[in-house]
């Protein structure tokens, strides 16, 4: 599904990816370990098409070192930032409905609600807080939103950049939990992780990464 090739990625004169290669099956998820630093979210960075990069990024046959981030959005990958970064003074729903309206175009108030209802189904502490407002939310509630909103764009693949940062173990846990739950609907999920046990629990695959190379790889058991 995805296919990334001898990438580098540079800030200034600091060589951040120094020559990736890693692969992303459909439907699996895949983790990304390593210290701060080791290059983890400048390697989703590069996906996004947030920042400049060489060599190759290939999602199934297509080639998108070329592209817009608006038009990798369009193909389905979609990007959870750390920090979460919802809107703080717009509800939940709408919230939600901003995750349709910035990928897809308004669809009507229908299509709205089929989508934002199948979100609830995995977020069903997001139903009850429908019409609050987004920055009065836990630390864990906003990180659910800010998935939720991701999955109302038609994703295709979610890049999750570390999901668990900043919550007490036991919202980590319930976190995790709809990580498996969204991977049994059939998503496919790209992980970059600090809380290694976490991340290997749950991964297909796993790469760890230190100071911008891949240094071992292998399933997560292994």
């Amino acid at each position: 599904m995805l296919t990334i090739k001898d990438l580098h990625a540079y800030y200034g004169q600091i060589e951040a990816l120094k020559g990736i290669d890693i692969s992303v099956q459909e439907g699996k998820i895949v983790c990304l370990i390593g210290s701060n630093g080791a290059g983890k979210t400048t390697l989703l960075n590069a996906i996004s098409r947030m920042i400049h990069t060489e060599g190759s990024i290939k999602w199934n046959d297509t080639e998108l070192t070329t592209m817009s981030p608006q038009k990798v959005a369009k193909f389905g990958i979609m990007h959870v930032p750390s920090g979460r970064h919802v809107f703080p003074g717009l509800s939940v729903r709408d919230n939600l409905e901003l995750g349709t309206v910035s990928w897809r175009g308004a669809f009507g108030r229908g299509k709205y609600d089929e989508d934002i209802e199948k979100v609830f189904e995995l977020f069903p502490r997001l139903k009850e807080r429908r019409k609050q407002l987004a920055g009065t939310m836990s630390g864990g509630e906003q990180q659910m939103l800010a998935m939720g909103r991701a999955l109302m764009s038609n994703a295709s693949m979610l890049m999750l950049d570390e999901p668990s940062m900043g919550l007490s173990p036991l919202l980590v846990q319930e976190i995790f939990d709809i990580i498996r739950n969204i991977h049994k609907e059939g998503m496919t999920i790209l992980l970059v992780e600090q809380n290694a046990q976490m991340a290997l629990s749950v991964a297909d695959r796993a790469y760890v990464l230190e100071t911008g190379r891949v240094v071992m790889e292998g399933t997560g058991a292994e």
